[in-house]
């Protein structure tokens, strides 16, 4: 059992009455000859390593390697227990989190590459605060992983998650739209709504340029992972309240494709566009260098 592509997908699922994460499950046993619990226990074990890598940044102090990342998390997550966060409890959380992701990627810790190291802090970021918001199980926030990794495998295979081959709005923006496919399944959406929030949240990051200052991935990665969690938020809302996104999501994933490979060589991670090519981020670079 396999599908090319979300046309399909949503064929397998509408004639066998599944949801994206069960058909996601159902590809991974077949296509690695894998019991239903081993695959479940490899995702579960996936789980465990992003909840630790957003906790961990708000327990210790953490410095990334190039210096220019270093305890954001834990401001962040001081202005939500104070009650003056602007942006409500569960936005507060899911970004607090997604930036912490990023702390302890730069840092050398362990954390989960989905869909890359760069914007490892979204998917994540979502999850465990929309786990802590509802008060979830674990085995119900693994199962939306599965949906998830739906989304992040016809992106990869159609288009790129790549920064080097299409930008930002190919980590960050893939992320965000698995991240919001997600949310969708848990608050009761359908396969095509799961999808219509990925496409929403793609579109809406269309043409954001990889320009990581000294090349590291640290900023402004890491307050992009913070804007990734929140169009996911967005995304899903939108579509769970019955806005439909006009674009399907095959031709949204073709279009961010192309948008990525129009961009000049310089705006795909090379550090010599964008905000990396700044005179203070050329002084950056020189001192961390």
């Amino acid at each position: 059992m396999d599908f090319r592509n979300a046309v399909e997908l949503l064929e397998y699922c509408e004639v066998k009455n599944k949801s994206l994460s069960e058909a996601m499950l159902e590809r991974e046993m077949t296509l690695f000859h894998l019991s239903q619990e081993k695959v479940w226990e490899r995702m579960k074990h996936a789980y465990a390593i992003m909840k630790r890598a957003t906790h961990l940044p708000l327990e210790k102090d953490l410095k990334s390697m190039g210096g220019l990342l270093g305890g954001e998390a834990k401001r962040l997550y001081k202005r939500y227990e104070e009650g003056k966060t602007v942006c409500g409890s569960l936005m507060a959380k899911a970004i607090s989190y997604a930036v912490g992701v990023l702390e302890v990627n730069s840092s050398m810790g362990l954390i989960v590459a989905a869909p890359t190291a760069g914007s490892s802090g979204v998917i994540p970021g979502v999850l465990l605060a929309i786990q802590e918001e509802y008060a979830l199980e674990d085995e119900v926030m693994v199962q939306a992983l599965f949906n998830a990794g739906a989304v992040g495998y016809l992106i990869t295979l159609n288009a790129t998650v790549s920064g080097a081959e299409g930008g930002c709005q190919a980590e960050v923006g893939a992320a965000s739209a698995m991240a919001a496919a997600a949310l969708c399944e848990l608050m009761g959406g359908s396969p095509r709504e799961c999808l219509d929030a990925a496409s929403t949240a793609l579109t809406n990051i269309l043409g954001l340029v990889c320009d990581p200052i000294a090349g590291l991935v640290e900023a402004p990665c890491q307050k992009r992972n913070a804007m990734g969690a929140s169009n996911a938020l967005i995304s899903a809302e939108m579509t769970l309240s019955g806005i439909r996104h006009l674009i399907p999501f095959d031709e949204t994933v073709e279009a961010m494709y192309k948008v990525g490979k129009s961009m000049p060589s310089e705006l795909r991670e090379t550090a010599m566009g964008g905000v990396a090519a700044t005179p203070t981020a050329c002084q950056l670079c020189k001192g961390i260098f």
